[in-house]
C-alpha cells in the first residue's frame, strides 16, 4: 500500500456534548481518539491537532495559533508536520472506523489520479475528515483559502474541496459515524455490545490497555475453553486459556502459531480428561481390545 501521513483533528469545543473532552470520551472501554490512532496505525507519521493527552501509541502533537480556530486551522497546523505526499485526515471521534476503510481511501486515492478522495455517509454526503488527500494540492487550497479570507480561522470545512478534483468511497456507511453528541457516544456504545461484535471489540479493548500486538485466532481459544469447560469443570475453561497464554510467552517464536500449538496440546489434553472421565479406557470402550 502506498505509505502515507496520517492528521488527527482532536480539537474542537464539543458544544454538544457540554464541554465535555470528547477525544477522550470512552467507547468500548477505549477513548475515541484511541480508536481512531488505531484504524490508521499503518501511517508512517501520525500528527494528533489538539491538547496533548496519554494515547494508546506515540503520535507526534500540534495546535492551531490561537487554539480554537476551527477544522481548516487546525488542519493547517497538522499539515506542517507530514512528509509523505499522501495525507489521511481523521476526525477523533469515529469509533467505528477500521483499518480496511482507511486502506481502501488510500488504495483509491492512489488508482484514481485525483486529488483528494472523501468518504461519503449513508446519506451520500460528503466527509472532508474522513478522506486521503495529496498533500501538496492539499497544502494549495489551504493556502488560498487563507489569502482570500485573510486566514483560515473559523471557515467552514465544506469550502476545502471545492477546488479539488474529488473521488469518492462509498464503503461502510458505519465508518463515517461520528460522536457529536451524548445520544450519539449512547448508540455507538449500545452497538459495539451487540452479539456479532462484542467478543472482536472485548479481545481489541484488553489488548489495547496489555499493550499486546498479537492477533490470534479466537475460535481456537474459544474451541479450548468449551473443551476445558465440559470435559473438565467450568472453572477450567479460564484457567486453561490463562495458562495456554502464559505457555505461548514462555515458548517465544512467532505469537500465533505459539498460541495455536499450546491451545492444540491443551484442547487434546482435555478431550483425554473427558474420555477418562466416561470410562474410555475401561474394558468396554471403544476401540479397545476384547481379547
Amino acid at each position: 500500500m502506498t505509505a502515507y501521513d496520517a492528521i488527527v483533528l482532536a480539537g474542537g469545543a464539543a458544544k454538544r456534548l457540554g464541554g465535555a473532552d470528547k477525544p477522550g470520551v470512552r467507547v468500548g472501554g477505549r477513548a475515541l481518539l484511541d480508536r481512531v490512532l488505531a484504524a490508521c496505525d499503518e501511517a508512517a507519521r501520525t500528527v494528533v491537532v489538539g491538547g496533548r493527552r496519554p494515547t494508546a501509541r506515540p503520535v507526534r502533537w500540534a495546535r492551531e495559533e490561537p487554539p480554537g480556530g476551527g477544522p481548516l486551522a487546525a488542519l493547517d497546523a497538522g499539515v506542517r508536520c507530514v512528509e509523505a505526499d499522501t495525507v489521511l485526515v481523521l476526525s477523533a471521534d469515529l469509533p467505528f472506523l477500521g483499518r480496511a476503510t482507511v486502506r481502501r481511501l488510500v488504495e483509491t486515492l492512489d488508482t484514481s489520479g485525483r486529488e483528494a478522495v472523501l468518504l461519503t455517509d449513508a446519506d451520500g454526503r460528503d466527509q472532508p475528515l474522513v478522506a486521503a488527500y495529496r498533500a501538496e494540492p492539499l497544502r494549495r487550497e489551504l493556502a488560498l483559502l487563507a489569502t482570500e479570507y485573510g486566514n483560515l480561522r473559523g471557515l467552514p470545512l465544506r469550502l476545502l474541496p471545492d477546488e479539488l478534483e474529488l473521488a469518492r468511497l462509498d464503503d461502510d456507511p458505519l465508518a463515517s459515524f461520528d460522536c457529536d453528541t451524548w445520544e450519539d457516544i449512547s448508540t455507538a456504545r449500545a452497538r459495539i455490545r451487540e452479539h456479532g461484535t462484542v467478543l472482536d471489540e472485548w479481545i481489541t479493548a484488553v489488548k489495547d490497555e496489555l499493550g499486546i500486538e498479537l492477533d490470534v485466532d479466537i475460535s481456537v481459544l474459544l474451541d479450548l475453553a468449551r473443551d476445558a469447560a465440559h470435559g473438565v469443570a467450568r472453572p477450567a475453561a479460564p484457567l486453561t486459556t490463562f495458562l495456554v497464554g502464559y505457555a505461548a510467552a514462555k515458548a517465544g517464536g512467532d505469537g500465533p502459531e505459539a498460541v495455536a500449538e499450546a491451545a492444540r496440546k491443551a484442547a487434546a489434553l482435555a478431550l483425554r480428561w473427558a474420555e477418562e472421565s466416561e470410562g474410555g479406557d475401561g474394558p468396554g470402550a471403544k476401540g479397545a481390545d476384547a481379547g
